[in-house]
């Protein structure tokens, strides 16, 4: 899977079998605050929305950047990963 920052639209998209799952955020100094995430109907019970919290993760610390989780899954898929606890802005 592929995930790109599509900082126009202020979202993370990855294309599945021709259908868009997206991580939205907001930007804050130093901090992106994921807000909701979304997988297309099509492609639900397939684990895209967990793959693509995991790249997208990486890619916020590769950058340097801290997290606020503010859509319930993206909390849930760090209570459930504490590795990324690390990220995360307190």
């Amino acid at each position: 899977m592929r995930v790109i920052d599509n900082k126009e639209k202020n979202r993370f998209e990855a294309e599945v079998d021709g259908h868009k799952a997206i991580i939205e955020y907001t930007v804050k100094p130093g901090v992106l605050s994921l807000d909701h995430t979304e997988v297309p109907k099509e492609l639900s019970g397939q684990g895209i929305a967990s793959e693509m919290t995991e790249m997208v993760l990486l890619q916020i610390e590769l950058r340097g950047l801290k997290v606020i989780p503010t859509c319930p899954f993206i909390k849930k898929y760090i209570e459930k990963h504490p590795e990324w606890k690390s990220i995360v802005e307190n």
